[in-house]
């Protein structure tokens, strides 16, 4: 259990004296980080935060410091234990609620699962995390997040999880036809508490071996509030499972930045019609933006069927980007699929259906036990994706 930094949030000086005193005093050795906050330095492991005060303006600044530092451990210390306050603070995104002044043993029993709880992230392994996007609304993402879930699922025979992370119009449970009984907020809502067998009593399962945690039937969340939760949402994910695919719609806002920062690949599902091509233009912009490499994302040409009305190569002239995955365009067999909510990859043999195949095969990788190699033209690089803030 090695060293551990961390920070004191307080403009009071008996705050700042007292906490510092017990953080030198413990038994597990803290190094203190005196220097002001910036976004372009290392978050500290424990963030210690004065909540005495006004409570409204103490969540907000509990929500900022989740967004800075996912990972770390945010200890409050408030004036009592109102029961109110204790829920707020858990659902702002607080790990350990201490009442003012803490004794040396609360103080240290949290300074403890702060530092177990950072062992326990740095040793884990990490999920290969897929994000998928649409150019625009109506692009067929989800179509290809759930078929694609249900393939690695169902082939590879690891624990896969999908997350559908668009508020009150997430339509991945009714694409594969279950009738959930807690979202994702279940889960963001309930952080301190979220481990394997929570997950399992929250998730969905479908017959392919696929979890589901199912969208949100709230249209206000998640909102840009909820992103440091979301962020810690996806870290939890990645220890319990081996595959996470993420259905983020087609907006690049602070909640699907929390999943883009977790993702080893981002798939952008265009159609060949200029509205389509001119936003993933933005959106891949974006991406770069925010120190997405190029390698790390896959062009994915949805409903595809010649005559082209933009034809590929055009298209991939347009993006800078080759088109990595293609999909045939075909009504009936996809209307047939979403209103049986059988998912395509389980309708039996239809090109679409060999395509999802392909797809999932790649990501697997040649060292699954899959009855057939994959023939899809591109082999996924599952390597890490970088951000800068």
């Amino acid at each position: 259990m090695g060293q551990l930094s961390a920070r004191i949030i307080s403009e009071d000086n008996e705050f700042l004296s007292q906490i510092g005193h017990l953080l030198r005093a413990g038994a597990i050795p803290v190094t203190p980080i005196l220097q002001p906050i910036r976004r372009d330095t290392p978050p500290p492991d424990v963030l210690v935060a004065d909540i005495r005060g006004d409570a409204t303006a103490a969540m907000l600044n509990i929500e900022q410091l989740r967004g800075w530092a996912p990972q770390a451990c945010i200890i409050a210390v408030a004036a009592d234990a109102d029961p109110n306050l204790i829920l707020r603070a858990m659902r702002a995104g607080v790990n350990e609620f201490l009442t003012w002044l803490p004794t040396d043993e609360a103080f240290s029993d949290a300074i403890r699962r702060a530092a177990a709880r950072r062992d326990s992230n740095q040793d884990a392994p990490i999920a290969k995390t897929m994000v998928f996007f649409g150019g625009k609304g109506g692009s067929g993402t989800t179509t290809i997040a759930v078929n694609c879930g249900v393939d690695i699922a169902r082939l590879g025979k690891r624990p896969t999880v999908i997350v559908d992370l668009k508020p009150g119009l997430g339509e991945v449970a009714l694409f594969l036809g279950v009738r959930p009984k807690y979202s994702m907020l279940d889960a963001i809502d309930n952080l301190p508490r979220l481990d394997a067998h929570m997950l399992q009593s929250l998730v969905v399962k479908h017959k392919s071996g696929l979890d589901i945690l199912a969208g949100s039937d709230n249209f206000d969340r998640p909102a840009a509030a909820d992103a440091g939760a979301i962020g810690e949402m996806f870290r939890i994910l990645s220890r319990n499972y081996e595959y996470v695919l993420i259905d983020a719609g087609n907006l690049v806002n602070p909640q699907s930045q929390a999943a883009l920062t977790t993702a080893q690949l981002v798939f952008l599902v265009v159609t060949p019609d200029v509205p389509s091509i001119r936003n993933a233009q933005r959106l891949l912009s974006r991406l770069r933006q925010l120190g997405t490499q190029k390698d790390h994302v896959r062009i994915v040409l949805n409903r595809a069927a010649e005559p082209y009305p933009i034809p590929p190569k055009q298209i991939e002239g347009a993006l800078g980007y080759s088109v990595d995955y293609t999909f045939a365009s075909d009504y009936k067999i996809v209307s047939t699929a979403l209103n049986s909510g059988v998912p395509l990859a389980l309708t039996g043999k239809t090109d679409l259906a060999a395509q999802f195949d392909r797809l999932s095969r790649d990501l697997l990788g040649p060292d699954r036990d899959t009855s057939s190699p994959s023939t899809n033209k591109k082999v996924a690089s599952l390597g890490r994706v970088g951000w800068m803030w």
